[in-house]
């Protein structure tokens, strides 16, 4: 059974040992997804909810909104990904002389971890119309690394420094599309 606050000591201690320890307090958890699903709630609103913060930690329970895409970005940190309902698609980019570039692709579904190494830049979409629920852990503390993260415009794949208010709006913006009505349809 999925306990939030044994997963946090889990994490806890696991992140002492390096982020193999960390995937597989993941892996453990997101193995019965209708239990951690039972734990943190059906997913009724997109967006980012920290379960657990410190200086070596950050745990964030993600709730991608119906149809959202999430810009190419990186962490400076590891993180370890868990999806306990829907999908999550990854696109994995590498630098260029001027840009980034596509360099590979994973899908997760429900009960599908991956670990990301510090260095990755990835884009996050979620291909399917309904929310999807996943618990990121990170080797850091997600919302003020130590080193300055950045993200890269969806459209010119420029780069620009990481902004988690815009990235909240990103959230909320995608949440308002996908339920507001079509105009002209009843």
């Amino acid at each position: 059974m999925f306990n939030k606050d044994q997963f946090i000591r889990d994490c806890t201690k696991a992140v002492a040992e390096g982020k193999e320890a960390v995937r597989e307090v993941v892996a453990e958890a997101v193995s019965d997804t209708k239990n951690v699903l039972s734990a943190l709630g059906e997913q009724e609103h997109a967006g980012i909810y920290p379960l657990y913060r410190s200086a070596d930690l950050t745990i964030i329970n993600f709730t991608w909104a119906p149809c959202m895409s999430l810009m190419p970005h990186n962490h400076q940190m590891f993180s370890v990904v868990g999806i306990y309902s829907g999908r999550e698609d990854n696109i994995f980019w590498r630098r260029t002389d001027t840009s980034i570039e596509a360099a590979g692709a994973k899908s997760l579904g429900a009960g599908d971890v991956t670990t990301l190494d510090r260095t990755i830049i990835h884009s996050v979409l979620n291909p399917i119309g309904k929310m999807t629920g996943a618990i990121h852990v990170y080797g850091g503390d997600f919302f003020a690394p130590l080193e300055p993260r950045s993200e890269w415009d969806h459209e010119t794949l420029i780069e620009r420094p990481w902004d988690i208010d815009r990235v909240k709006s990103l959230f909320q913006e995608a949440e308002a599309r996908f339920y507001t009505p079509l105009k002209g349809k009843s």
